[in-house]
This record gives C-alpha cells, sequence and structure tokens, in this order.
C-alpha cells in the first residue's frame, strides 16, 4: 500500500518529504526521522510525479488567468468608482481634521502672529 502522510517524528526512509503548512522541503538521506511534533504533517512525493504534475498546474493556471484578469478589472473599476464617493463622505464628516499630519514647523497665529505681520508690511 501507499503512504503518503507523514507525522513529525516518525522514522521514515529515503525521500523528499514536503511540509504543506510551512512549505518546508526536506531530503532524507538513508533513514531519518522527521522533525516537528505531532502537529507537523509531510507529504512524500515521488520526483516523477511532481514533474508529471507540472504541465497539469501549467494548464490550469492557463486556463484561469482570463478569470484572474476579469476580476482584477472589476475590482480597478470598483475601487475607482467607490473610492471617490468614499472620499467625498469621509470628507464631509472629518471637518478638515487629519490626525495622521504633524504641524511640527509651528503656525503664526495668534495676536504675536498677527504683530509681526504688521511690522513686516511697514518696513517693506
Amino acid at each position: 500500500m501507499l503512504h503518503l502522510k507523514y507525522i513529525g517524528g516518525s522514522d521514515v526512509e529515503r525521500g523528499t518529504y514536503w511540509n504543506l503548512s510551512t512549505g518546508e522541503r526536506l531530503t532524507i538521506e538513508g533513514r531519518g526521522i522527521l522533525p516537528g511534533g505531532k502537529g507537523a504533517t509531510y507529504y512524500k512525493a515521488n520526483p516523477l510525479a511532481i514533474l508529471a504534475a507540472g504541465p497539469f498546474l501549467g494548464l490550469l493556471y492557463a486556463a484561469f488567468l482570463p478569470f484572474i484578469g476579469i476580476a482584477m478589472l472589476v475590482k480597478l473599476v470598483s475601487a475607482r468608482a467607490l473610492g471617490g464617493a468614499m472620499e467625498t463622505v469621509t470628507r464631509g464628516a472629518s471637518f478638515g481634521w487629519r490626525p495622521v499630519e504633524a504641524y511640527l514647523t509651528g503656525k503664526r497665529g495668534g495676536k504675536a502672529g498677527k504683530e509681526n505681520e504688521g511690522k513686516d508690511n511697514k518696513t517693506s
């Protein structure tokens, strides 16, 4: 019987093992023990099966590529259409307050600022 699924800590034979949850690939030379605990699951993959799966995965990608393009186009159009409306709504609700901006250079204002402006105008 063909056994493809192994748990971390198992004693295994020579081969290539993949942990699909982490993307880790292990090559065991001779006999060895798979790292990880009971939660780590490894799958033994035959190199010929991987080579045979390549063209099918490429075909699957090529078949779904137009749908991916259509989905991206719909997202772009909806973001453009709804983005302007959302900007208008947020601008009306924020009352000009922008908490992400910091005015670290200071503001001219108040009595001192008005007095300095008057002096500058008289001297010029």
